[in-house]
């Protein structure tokens, strides 16, 4: 059965504000998502902040070398992800829907089949 990655990007800054209330609501959403999904899902985590990461990347001397953080220059970064088993894109694309995050202005959910 294929496998399909859901990255849930956002705007840290509009995470990092959520009050209790609202994190308990996100938390039951994804609760009732990964039920959803039953034992179809494979993994499913959230993510430390972006500041926390470190990329790898081939240095000035050809040699890999680690800086802090991502270098996109953007608001948006990923901060969980699932991976899923299912029989279409269509049928990940509708459950990737009912996540949380697709109901704020500010994040959304990239849906991507894994290859082999």
């Amino acid at each position: 059965m294929p496998r399909y990655l859901l990255l849930i990007h956002g705007d840290e800054k509009q995470w990092s504000t959520t009050t209790d209330a609202d994190r308990a609501v996100k938390d039951a959403a994804h609760r009732d998502f990964a039920a959803a999904v039953g034992a179809r899902l494979v993994l499913g985590h959230e993510l430390h902040p972006a500041s926390a990461a470190r990329t790898v990347r081939r240095g000035d001397d050809g040699a890999p070398a680690a800086t802090d953080g991502p270098f996109a220059e953007t608001r948006e970064s990923v901060g969980g992800l699932y991976v899923i088993e299912a029989d279409s894109m269509d049928e990940v694309v509708a459950l990737a829907a009912t996540l949380h995050e697709v109901t704020e202005s500010h994040s959304g959910v990239e849906v991507r089949e894994v290859l082999g």
